[in-house]
C-alpha cells in the first residue's frame, strides 16, 4: 500500500483538499512505484484507518476513483 503527503486523518478531509487544488503526493516507503499510474492509498500513516483508489501522475494524484 502507498502512503501520501500530506497525510489526512479522514478520507472527507483528503478528498476535501483534492476537490480545493492542493497537490497531494504518493509515495511508497519501501518499494519504489513507477512515475504514473492507479494505486491504493492508505492514511494516516501508522494507523490506516482508511484506503482509497487513485490515479496519478508523476508522483502527483491526478483522480480519486474510489
Amino acid at each position: 500500500m502507498s502512503h501520501i503527503s500530506p497525510d489526512y486523518p479522514t478520507k472527507k478531509a483528503f478528498k476535501e483538499a483534492f476537490k480545493a487544488g492542493v497537490k497531494i503526493h504518493i509515495f511508497e516507503p519501501v518499494f519504489p512505484l513507477p512515475s504514473s499510474g492507479r494505486g491504493c492509498v492508505e492514511a494516516p500513516a501508522h494507523y490506516h484507518k482508511w484506503y482509497a483508489s487513485v490515479e496519478y501522475k508523476d508522483g502527483i494524484i491526478t483522480k480519486i476513483t474510489g
